[in-house]
């Protein structure tokens, strides 16, 4: 049986005929999401579903939320603070202090962005099972050394995060690699091993925060205007990974 005639909508129905008609086009386009697959439906039933939220509160509109995404490697993606959009807006908000912080600890932004990304997925309210807070994960101890007060302060969280990441630089001879190395697993372990430990967590997560700055040097250098980006070349990176 058709999909026209389980709604009533032949050709010659009475009126009221042209709404029933655009269901009708509604649920082909819908079947024909299927048959492409699930990816094709999940497309078209996230465009039917804004279009209906957007007659609702914005409260309304979203009841659920979703499993933290994570890639290959096991750490969590920028989303798992949020869904994407959420998760870019509030990257974006944070970038006049990343780039103040990072100027004046000699920190590139792209780095210190890089690290919040994987650190926190830019949620100022992270916690971790072992006790680190914010949006750059210090642990207590640390976060009182560098003298941050309260680590879920964004703005002290960032200023602290670059900070010690800056610390780092200067003791690894701003070999970024190793910098970021002792920032996840202590600057100990990279002294001991005289540069990025064999630790697989520690080497996934210095190629993940390097991979998340060079996207981000990427796309401001995008969005800079023509004039902007050719005031001075690119600032590069010291070191590479066993």
């Amino acid at each position: 049986m058709s999909i026209e005639a389980v709604l009533g909508t032949a050709a010659g129905d009475a009126p009221g005929a042209l709404a029933a008609s655009e269901r009708v086009e509604r649920l082909q386009a819908l079947v024909a999401q299927v048959e492409q697959g699930p990816a094709g439906f999940a497309a078209e039933l996230q465009a039917a579903q804004a279009g209906s939220a957007s007659t609702g509160s914005e409260a309304s509109a979203g009841t659920g939320t979703l499993e933290p995404a994570s890639d290959d490697s096991g750490y969590p993606t920028a989303a798992a603070a949020g869904d994407g959009a959420s998760a870019a807006a509030g990257a974006s908000s944070y970038v006049p202090l990343i780039d103040q912080a990072a100027a004046q600890n000699g920190v590139e932004p792209s780095v210190l962005y890089g690290l919040i990304q994987q650190e926190s997925g830019f949620d100022p309210s992270a916690s971790s099972s072992a006790g680190a807070e914010g949006l750059t994960q210090l642990m207590p101890g640390t976060a009182s050394s560098l003298g941050v007060t309260e680590p879920l302060n964004a703005a002290q969280s960032i200023e602290g995060g670059a900070r010690y990441l800056g610390q780092l630089l200067r003791q690894f001879g701003g070999n970024v690699t190793d910098a970021l190395a002792a920032y996840n697993a202590g600057p100990g372990a990279v002294e001991q091993y005289g540069g990025v430990p064999p630790y697989s967590e520690t080497q996934q997560y210095v190629t993940k925060v390097l991979e998340n700055a060079a996207a981000e040097r990427q796309s401001a250098s995008a969005n800079a205007s023509p004039a902007t980006a050719s005031e001075g070349a690119e600032p590069t990176t010291t070191g590479t990974l066993a």
